[in-house]
């Protein structure tokens, strides 16, 4: 069980230092989905920090970078079952790779190519939304569809800070507590908006705080502590499909990465806690926490880091090899009956293009 900490508001934590803070465990997980859990760490890092790589080599566009929040994508994931659906803002732009999506299609996104779009049911995994909380209503839609067709799947919406000052992310979560729906609201708070940072933000003393205004629940994790993330996410998931409704987790971390890869932090961290942060980040804290079970050693850690960096290359391999997109695609899905003028556009744009496309 996760120990509850009020000196820091009920935060709740799993995994402790190795030294004075002791550790706990979660029921119901055996060593094999231990490290599992572990693997999917490794596979969200090895991608974010090869996708900053691809960025500075020009392979990839500007990247939303989430090292440090792999915990709370991780935990979450592994807390659902495979029916629930998953609605990611761009910080969560990988999280399909834990339900079997290629590594090629997610760089495909980040590369502009239509390639990087799916089908949302292919994996119970909504598109990466861009706009701030937009997708929350979007969730909590499918949430009370899925109810009122009598199925027992949960949605989760991934957001930041920032989308709880968005007018969307009070619709979708007034709705989903109005009607009851088995959505769970999982908010990062990495602290900063950009470069605004929470205390400029609200007047809240804990974001999970807002819960009470839509009537549900709201709890505060540690968002470094994968195993606190996935016991909170997996009660929440349970009181969803009993009929309980929604819930509103807050998972606390500080950002320790530039916003994307566009941003320049130092005009506005406070660096001495990014450096206290990243001696405490999630993928180390959880790797220390299976060597003092017991259950992880050198040789399995090179093992799965071996194949997530080798899922990787043959990733951006495939994207890269892909055709270049006939440039009609923008057209041809923006209107049911195209108006004349758009041949026009697209005629002038292939000849801007050379007129070697398509």
């Amino acid at each position: 069980m996760a120990q509850v900490l009020p000196a820091e508001r009920d935060l709740r934590r799993v995994i402790g230092d190795g030294d004075g803070v002791p550790d706990g465990e979660v029921e119901g997980l055996d060593e094999q989905a231990l490290v599992d859990l572990y693997r999917s760490l490794v596979l969200l890092r090895t991608y974010d920090e090869r996708s900053v790589v691809y960025h500075r080599q020009g392979r990839i566009g500007t990247y939303a970078i989430f090292w440090n929040h792999e915990a709370m994508q991780a935990g979450a994931v592994h807390a659902l079952s495979d029916d629930d659906w998953i609605f990611p803002s761009y910080r969560e732009s990988a999280i399909g790779l834990l339900r079997g999506m290629p590594a090629a299609t997610v760089l495909s996104w980040w590369r502009g190519h239509p390639a990087g779009w799916w089908n949302p049911a292919d994996y119970n995994v909504g598109s990466i939304c861009v706009p701030i909380a937009t997708h929350v209503p979007h969730a909590a839609g499918l949430a009370w569809g899925k109810k009122l067709d009598g199925e027992p799947s949960v949605a989760i919406a991934f957001f930041g800070d920032g989308a709880t000052s968005e007018g969307a992310f009070h619709e979708g979560a007034n709705f989903a507590g109005v009607m009851s729906a088995p959505l769970i609201l999982l908010c990062n708070n990495n602290q900063w908006a950009i470069s605004t940072p929470l205390s400029a933000q609200t007047a809240a003393e804990t974001l999970a705080d807002k819960a009470v205004g839509y009537g549900m629940p709201g709890v505060r994790v540690d968002g470094a502590d994968v195993l606190a993330v996935y016991e909170a996410v997996r009660e929440a998931a349970e009181r969803a499909r009993a009929g309980g409704g929604p819930t509103f987790v807050e998972a606390v971390t500080y950002r320790c990465a530039p916003h994307a890869t566009a941003d320049d932090p130092r005009a506005y961290i406070d660096l001495e806690r990014v450096e206290e942060e990243r001696a405490r980040e999630c993928v180390g804290r959880y790797d220390g926490y299976l060597r003092r079970l017991g259950v992880l050693d050198d040789a399995l850690t090179e093992e799965i880091r071996g194949e997530a960096a080798e899922m990787l290359r043959r990733g951006i391999a495939e994207a890269e090899s892909l055709p270049e997109p006939d440039p009609a695609v923008v057209f041809e899905w923006a209107y049911a009956e195209p108006p004349p003028a758009l041949a026009h556009d697209l005629a002038e744009l292939r000849r801007v293009l050379g007129g070697s496309l398509g």
